[in-house]
Parts: C-alpha cells; structure tokens; sequence
C-alpha cells in the first residue's frame, strides 16, 4: 500500500511539471500527515512550497499591497478624499483662499471704479454747462455791441432790468464793462468803471480796496504733464491785430520752455487749439509773466533780469536787471517753482514783485516803465515772501495769498504803496485744485487770471469804494 501511494504520489507529482492536478502530502498544524489533490493554477509559474504557512503570508502580503494602493488613491481624490477623511488638503485649499481674496479685491476695485466714473460723469455734466454759459456769455456781449454806423447811440438792450444805467456817449462798449456787470457790480458804478478805459481818465477813478473774491471758474485745461503750473493772461490794454479776447498760455514745467501760445477767442483756449505759437530767443523762468501793452514781459532763466517781447514785432526790444534781486530759488513764494521775480499788471501800469538780500527775504515792490523797464520807485515791505503763496496788485497795493494748497485760503495782508503801510486781512480764497502756481489781476475785466494744477481758472472779484 505504501507503495501504492509513493507509485500515485510519483505519478501526480508530475502536475507539478505541467500536469492539471496534482496530490500533495504537509503536515498539519498538530503535526499529523494530511494528502490533499490540488489543482494547479494557470497563472502560477511554479510549485508552491511544502508549507501552506508562507502561501499565507504571501497573500496576506498581497491584500496589504492592494490596500495600501487602495488608501493613497483615496488620499490623493481631490475634494471627494477630504470629505471623506473630514479635513481638506492643504496643497489645494491655499489657491483657493487666494482665489477668494483676488475676486473680493477685484469687486472692491471694479466698485471704486463706478464710484470714480460716477464723479467724473459728474464733473463732465458740470464742465458742459459752464461752457455752454460762458458761450451764450460771450455771445450776449458780441450781440450788445454798437452797429457799424451806430456808434453814437446805445443799443436799448445794453443794459437788461430796471437798474439800466442813463444814456450816454463812449467809444463802443466793452468786455471788461459787460464782464462787470455780468460779476453783479451795481449800475450806479457801471459808468464810473468804464472810465478805466478812456485816456485822459483820473488814474484812480474807479478803484478802490479788494473786499471781496468768488469762486474760481474753469476756462481751459493743460493735459500734458508740462502744464501741471503755468501761467495764461489777457492784455488790458491790447495793440492791433491783438484785443482784449486774445488770450495767452505759456506751460512752465522744464529747463527750456520758450514756447509761448496765442488764442484768438477764450473759445479756442478751452478747446486747446492755439491759433499761433511764438518760439522765444530766449527761455523764461518761473510763472511770473505778464501781457502788457503788446508786449510779454518775463524773467529770462537763470537771471535777475526782466526782458519785454514784443508781439508782433517778435523780438527783445528791452531787458534790465532788478538789482539784488533774488533769482533762481533764492526767494521764492511757498510752493517754490523759481518764482523769485514776479511781474504784475493793474490801473497804473506795470509792476515787479521780488526780494534782495538787504530786505531779508521780505517782499519789495517796484514800478517799471514798460518801454524802457527802468524803475520809477520802489517800496520794501514787511512781508515775508517765502511765507506767502502768490501775490498781485490792484490799484496800487499788493494783496498775498496765504496758501496754495490748502482748499479754504485768504488774501491775508495788504500793502498800500500810497501810504506805506500794511494790514492784515481774512478775505476767503478758494484752491480748488489744490496747487496755486499763479494769480495775476486783470484791470481790464476786473478778475483774478489764477493757475491752479493744470486748471486755468477766474475768480470775480468786488472793490470798496474809495
């Protein structure tokens, strides 16, 4: 029988080798011999060993292996796996937290951008309807003045309203009349004002001290960053082919500016178009320059010196220096810009503001004669330049601005060259934009010609009676 069983044993152990089906003989685990018949598998290379202990291992090894690969692809799912597990990747939830920080900064910016957009619409609307008055302005007193052929009678319609002034018999009227009363001066000083344009008329006729500035109106504006101060100005009393609508625009940013441009009409300046530009021979410094006469008086760079241009002749006819004159950021006014020397213009003529190094940085005035530009008399006052922001001069007495950036400014002091003297005062000024590089007084129209970062703008103004 043993025999037998070696004979099958032999013969099946071949299934071992290739067959389908084979005996086996182990040990079980109370040391007791057990045969069993096993069927090969098809995907096993080989026989197993003796002992089923390892093959058990073996497949214990392989399920480990399975879930081990099963739990990583759970691990790495995405969202799915962070749910699962109660807590999200740290990999992935730090670009969503950007990406919801980013969107929040996004929505805040495109509603700060509606807010701007709304206020730019604002301003756009407010701009239009000042043109369109100053147009129907302009229009108003082109319509008032005198026919041809008519130019001893008034037209009824000169003077609108119950408080119309008499008859009576001047050249033509003008701008600066019309501009009068448009800025509400009473008639009963309409025809004492219009004496400022007749010669032969008392010097002071029609003057009186400054009690009174409104706020600023925008006539134009620079777009280029070499506009961010200026200076633009009329002639008070005009030389043909010029006249009192012609304006003129100089931007002062930079080391080399000689550029010097004409309007024909306030209309082309608010449009930016210049019907002329004069090149200058030589550059001008600061936005201390004036139209006086048919002629540009300036500060050459670098210079004490004041030059005058004229118009239509386009050349230097005339340059003196100031002497002892600060130049060139010596003494300027508060906001700086080189605006040592400073020219003005009003009922009596032409004017320069400056300081010397006798006065100690306080403000001296002299008279030029605008052919010549040699000093007829000069005043030293005691006000500090550099502790005011601007300065100019009606009938005779220097006014100063306290700031040129502060919203709510004042004409704080006033000089009277007729006495001597000087006084504090509070009379409100507005900066609007919030950097006054320029004021210069107008005889002519009776306004304030003001820069202020980038705007070109007027300011109405009242005077007491002497």
């Amino acid at each position: 029988m043993p025999g037998a069983w070696l004979l099958l044993w032999g013969s099946l152990a071949l299934g071992c080798r290739g067959e389908t089906a084979f005996l086996r003989r182990a040990d079980d685990s109370t040391g007791r011999c057990t045969y069993s018949f096993t069927v090969a598998s098809p995907v096993e290379a080989g026989c197993p060993d003796a002992g089923g202990v390892p093959e058990l291992r073996a497949e214990l090894t392989a399920l480990a292996a399975r879930l081990s690969r099963l739990e990583s692809r759970e691990r790495g799912s995405g969202p799915r796996g962070g749910e699962a597990g109660g807590a999200r990747d740290p990999q992935h939830a730090a670009p969503a937290a950007r990406l919801e920080a980013s969107y929040g900064e996004l929505l805040r910016a495109k509603s700060r951008l509606e807010e701007e957009k709304v206020q730019l619409e604002r301003e756009k609307e407010e701009l239009r309807r000042r043109l369109e008055s100053n147009a129907q302005e302009i229009a108003r007193l082109r319509a008032t003045r005198c026919p041809p052929g008519e130019a001893g009678s008034t037209p009824a319609h000169a003077v609108p309203g119950p408080t119309a002034a008499p008859r009576w018999d001047p050249q033509p009227l003008t701008y600066q009349e019309l501009q009068s009363e448009r800025t509400e001066v009473p008639a009963s000083r309409l025809l004492e004002e219009t004496a400022l344009g007749h010669p032969g008329s008392e010097e002071s006729a029609g003057c009186g001290e400054l009690v009174w500035v409104g706020e600023p109106v925008v006539f134009g504006r620079a777009e280029s960053i070499a506009g961010k101060y200026g200076v633009w100005m009329k002639d008070p009393e005009p030389v043909p082919p010029f006249t009192r609508e012609t304006t003129w625009r100089v931007d002062t940013v930079g080391t080399e500016v000689r550029q010097l441009f004409q309007y024909d009409a306030a209309e082309q300046l608010a449009q930016g178009y210049p019907a002329k530009v004069h090149i200058l021979p030589r550059p001008l410094e600061s936005t201390g320059a004036v139209i006086y006469r048919g002629a540009l008086f300036f500060q050459p760079r670098r210079s004490r010196a004041v030059a005058r241009y004229d118009l239509r002749g386009e050349a230097v006819t005339a340059e003196k220096e100031i002497p002892g004159a600060g130049y060139h950021g010596q003494y300027p006014y508060s906001w700086g810009g080189y605006t040592d020397i400073d020219l003005a213009v009003d009922e009596t003529g032409l004017w320069v503001i400056y300081s010397t190094e006798k006065a100690r940085g306080a403000i001296v005035l002299s008279k030029l004669d605008p052919e010549t530009l040699e000093i007829q008399q000069t005043w030293e006052t005691n006000i500090r330049k550099r502790g005011v922001a601007n300065s100019f001069v009606i009938c005779g007495t220097l006014y100063t601005v306290s700031s040129y950036s502060a919203p709510n400014a004042t004409i704080n002091f006033a000089y009277d060259t007729a006495t001597g003297t000087s006084r504090a005062l509070s009379i409100p000024f507005e900066n609007r934009f919030r950097y006054l590089s320029m004021v210069d007084y107008n005889p002519a129209e009776r306004q304030l010609f003001a820069w202020d970062s980038f705007n070109m703008v007027t300011y109405p103004i009242r005077l007491s009676r002497v």
